[in-house]
């Protein structure tokens, strides 16, 4: 509710409030207000700055300042690193003792994604990396899948995990999750040239399913993890978004690579993607549906592909297949509330409780 002066005047002429309390009050109000605006996560152009700025810092941090500061050596990298970490820490402090929760959020955001450049670095110090391939550069670390990664990852894990605990802001967890999204794919080598596995099988055979299946593995481990942070969190702050974005992608990421092609593999995997909708319908998570709604034309385009190429059928097929989306989008309108509280009847309470809550 917005108060004006003269609210609080005809409150005071009433005998609610005293007149001498209208200016002190007024002035409370009106700084709560601002530190509500800045501290809350609102699509506002206010929040559009904070978070494009947080992006550029973040981008200019980890990854496109290392060319210039590689060139003066891993000890100026690592020293340089580490103080900008601590810098960002109390940047963070004091943006939230002073009640501006978004920025505070991004600067401790920007300290947890300076910590595998700073481990990077300190391998380089004592020699860790000297027969490494592709790790002259740190830019590497988002460009190559390698084993070699591990260390960096665990330690951001940590390091974000800590950091977490201190700022309790969502978005502190985007970071952790692209981390656990990298150790999806860097883990699978890493296993590999334990079992003395080269490099250049990765790819090929038995090995390329291996790796695609612990991807897949590691993507649903990742959706467990957030579900459970879901339930955890459910009375307050959405945590459990980043999570679920990046377990998301790489479950299904694995999954959509998986299969040799036949009929039957895309039919399951067309059930698996209709699955992925419906849990996105229950959970109120449309980052489910987003996936599972890609895997479904994917799936249904393949098919009409194959099955009437270089036919006036095939434009036919795809015409009935939008309308029968879309048909099945109106029935769905007309009774979801009916299906999804029948479906969240059979829930445990607890995950009742978080569906009404992020409802």
């Amino acid at each position: 509710m917005l108060l004006k002066r003269e609210d609080l005047q005809a409150a005071a002429d009433a005998g609610v409030l005293d007149p001498r309390e209208i200016d002190g009050l007024l002035s409370f109000l009106t700084r709560r207000e601002l530190q509500a605006q800045h501290g809350s996560a609102r699509f506002s152009a206010t929040h559009i700055l904070y978070n494009l700025g947080g992006m550029l810092a973040i981008s200019a941090a980890s990854l496109f300042t290392t060319l210039a500061v590689e060139a003066l050596g891993m000890t100026a990298l690592l020293v340089l690193s580490v103080l900008y970490a601590i810098a960002a820490i109390g940047i963070a402090a004091m943006l939230e003792k002073r009640g501006f929760g978004i920025p505070a959020g991004i600067f401790a955001t920007l300290a947890i994604a300076l910590v595998p450049l700073a481990v990077f670095a300190l391998q380089h110090v004592l020699g860790f990396w000297a027969e490494g391939p592709n790790t002259e550069h740190y830019r590497n670390y988002h460009a190559y899948i390698d084993g070699r990664w591990l260390m960096m990852e665990l330690a951001t894990l940590v390091a974000g995990s800590l950091l977490l605990c201190r700022f309790r802001y969502p978005f502190l967890t985007m970071p952790i999750a692209v981390t656990l999204w990298y150790m999806g794919m860097d883990i699978v080598p890493a296993l590999m040239m334990q079992a003395g596995i080269g490099s250049e099988e990765w790819y090929v055979g038995e090995a390329s399913q291996l790796r695609k299946l612990i991807s897949l593995v590691f993507g649903l481990v990742m959706l467990a993890l957030a579900f459970a942070v879901d339930l955890r969190t459910r009375r307050g702050k959405d945590y459990a978004f980043w999570l679920y974005l990046f377990g998301l992608l790489t479950f299904w990421g694995a999954l959509s690579m998986l299969g040799s092609g036949k009929l039957a593999g895309k039919l399951v995997y067309l059930a698996l993607n209709v699955g992925l909708v419906f849990i996105g319908a229950v959970l109120g998570r449309r980052v489910f549906a987003v996936f599972g709604g890609i895997g479904i034309a994917i799936v249904l385009g393949d098919l009409s592909w194959n099955l009437f190429r270089d036919s006036f059928v095939f434009v036919l097929v795809l015409t009935l297949l939008g309308f029968g989306l879309i048909i099945v989008g109106l029935w769905w309108s007309r009774h979801e509330a009916k299906i999804t509280a029948r479906l969240r009847a059979t829930l445990p309470a607890s995950v009742r409780e978080l569906l009404a809550a992020r409802s």
